[in-house]
C-alpha cells in the first residue's frame, strides 16, 4: 500500500499532523513560527523519545526550528518547488482568531491575510490534496472597519470564498463543509471548517468530484470508532473522557514539571476507567503523563466556583443574569455537563469550569477533551497573560488552538481512500484505451 507523504503548516503543537500520521501518512516537515508550541512538536514527532507513531523524515535543506511561513517562503522557495511529484498532501489552517466569532472579526485583521501565504506554498509544491482547518466563521463575510456614521458595511465575499477563488485559480477544486469533531470520538462539541482542495485533473477521476472526500469521511467515521474501540451511537460524554482525572479520588504531590515554579501541586494518577480513557491511556506509562498541574484557586474563588457548579445550568453558556448574580465580568464561562461531550476547549484556561470540581481544568484534562493521547507531551510554559498573549503559545493556547487528532485520523482516512480510487479510476482509464488500440489488431487476426 502507497504511504502518502504530507507537510504541515501552521501547525501549532502537531493535531493535525497527529491525526494523519495515526491515519498511516507520513510526515516530512512542519512550519510553526511559536517556539514554544515548535517545542512540543519536536518533541513529540522529531526527537529520541521513543512514540507508538512515526516520526517525521525531516529534510536536510530544513533546519529544525520554529519557521514562521514569511521566511520559509523568502528562504527556500525553491526547495520547495523541488518537492513537486513528492508530497501528495499539504495540511494546515492559519490561525484562527481573525475569523472567529468569539472575536472582533475584523477583514483587516492581519491573520486573515496569512492564507494568502498559504496558496503561495500550494502554488510551489503543488500537491495533489490540500486539508486545511478553521473555525465556521471563515465562511462568514467580515464586518469593514466603522465610517464615520459608526456603521460597518459586511464584505461582499467570505475569506472562505477568497481563499477557494485563489486555489481554483492555480489548479484545484475546492469545497468545505462544516462538520462536528464530537461524531468522531472527540468529548467534545467542537464545529469546525473543514476544506479539501484536490487537483482538478485528480478531481475530474471521480463522480462527485472533491465532494467524494466528504462522503468517505462519513464512511470512515464507522471504521475510526470501530478500530479505537469507541461507541458509534453514542457521543463521549466529559464525565467518559476525564473521571480517571478527578483530584477528589486521589491524592496529591508537588508538581515537578520542569517549566512550572515551584508550589503547585498535581493528581497523583490511579488508572483508566473507561474505554475512552483506555484508549487515551494506551502506550503511556502512569508516570509519564505531564500537564497534570492544577491550578491554585483563592478559597472564595474556589467557593464562587462551587455554587456555580450546584446552581447553573451545566453545559449551558452563564447568561448575563447568571453572571452578574456571581460578580463575573467575563462574557464566556461554561459549567460543564458531566453527561454530554465538553463544550469547545479554547485558549483560556477559565472559559470551561469543572463538571463536578470547583476549579479549572488542567492542560492535560484539555488535551484529553481534545483527542491527545496521553503519551503526547507538551513543552513550554503552561499559560501566560497581558501582552504576551499576542505573541507567546503556551500550553493551554496550544491545546485550544490544535485541531482533535481524533477528526484529523479521519479526515486522513478520507484523504487516502480518495487518493487510492482517483489512482484507481486513472489505470482503468488507461487499461480501456489500451484495450481499445488492440481492438482492431484481434478483429483483423480473427
Amino acid at each position: 500500500m502507497t504511504q502518502y507523504k504530507f507537510v504541515d503548516l501552521f501547525s501549532g503543537c502537531g493535531g493535525l499532523s497527529l491525526g494523519l500520521t495515526m491515519a498511516g501518512l507520513q510526515g516530512q516537515f512542519a512550519v510553526e513560527r511559536d517556539p514554544m508550541a515548535f517545542s512540543t512538536f519536536s518533541d513529540n514527532f522529531l526527537g529520541p523519545r521513543k512514540v507508538p507513531v512515526t516520526k517525521f523524515a525531516w529534510p536536510t535543506w530544513l533546519e529544525q526550528q520554529a519557521w514562521s511561513i514569511d521566511d520559509l517562503l523568502e528562504k527556500h522557495i525553491e526547495d520547495l518547488r523541488q518537492l513537486q511529484g513528492q508530497v501528495q498532501v499539504l495540511a494546515g489552517g492559519p490561525p484562527c482568531q481573525g475569523f472567529s466569532f468569539a472575536g472582533r472579526r475584523q477583514e483587516d485583521d492581519p491573520r486573515n491575510q496569512l492564507f494568502e501565504k498559504y496558496v503561495q506554498v500550494v502554488d510551489a509544491i503543488k500537491p495533489s490534496v490540500l486539508v486545511l482547518e478553521n473555525v465556521p466563521g471563515m465562511k462568514v463575510a467580515h464586518l469593514s472597519k466603522p465610517g464615520q456614521e459608526g456603521d460597518r458595511e459586511k464584505a461582499s465575499e467570505s475569506y472562505y470564498d477568497k481563499l477557494k477563488k485563489s486555489l481554483e485559480a492555480i489548479g484545484y477544486e475546492v469545497h468545505g463543509e462544516i462538520v462536528d469533531a464530537s461524531r468522531f470520538g472527540v468529548p467534545q462539541r467542537r464545529s469546525r471548517l473543514i476544506v479539501i482542495g484536490l487537483r482538478k485533473h485528480l478531481a475530474s477521476r471521480l463522480e462527485a468530484g472533491v465532494k467524494r472526500a466528504f462522503e468517505v469521511l462519513e464512511t470512515k467515521r464507522g471504521e475510526l470508532l470501530a478500530k479505537h474501540g469507541l461507541p458509534r451511537t453514542k457521543l463521549i460524554s466529559a464525565q467518559d473522557a476525564i473521571s480517571d482525572l478527578l483530584v477528589g479520588r486521589t491524592i496529591t504531590r508537588p508538581c515537578t514539571d520542569p517549566f512550572s515554579p515551584s508550589g503547585f501541586e498535581e493528581a497523583y494518577y490511579l488508572g483508566p476507567r473507561t474505554p475512552y480513557q483506555r484508549f487515551m491511556h494506551k502506550h503511556c506509562r502512569s508516570d509519564a503523563m505531564d500537564s497534570m498541574r492544577l491550578v491554585r484557586h483563592r478559597d472564595e474563588i474556589q467557593a464562587r466556583f462551587k455554587r456555580i457548579i450546584e446552581e447553573c445550568t451545566p453545559g449551558v453558556r452563564m447568561n448575563d443574569e447568571s453572571r452578574a448574580r456571581f460578580g463575573l465580568k467575563k462574557h464566556r464561562i461554561y459549567p460543564m455537563s458531566a453527561w454530554e461531550p465538553a463544550p469547545t476547549i479554547t485558549t483560556l484556561p477559565d472559559d470551561v469550569l469543572h463538571y463536578s470540581e470547583p476549579r479549572v481544568l488542567t492542560v492535560r484534562e484539555s488535551a484529553r477533551l481534545q483527542s491527545f493521547p496521553d503519551w503526547f507531551r507538551f513543552r513550554g510554559k503552561f499559560t501566560t497573560g497581558g501582552e504576551r498573549r499576542t505573541k507567546e503559545c503556551p500550553r493551554y493556547t496550544q491545546v485550544g488552538n490544535a485541531v482533535p487528532p481524533l477528526l484529523a485520523e479521519a479526515v486522513g482516512l478520507a484523504v487516502t481512500s480518495i487518493l487510492m480510487e482517483a489512482g484507481e479510476a486513472a489505470r482503468q482509464q488507461k487499461q480501456a484505451q489500451l484495450d481499445t488500440q488492440h481492438e482492431p489488431a484481434v478483429a483483423a487476426i480473427a
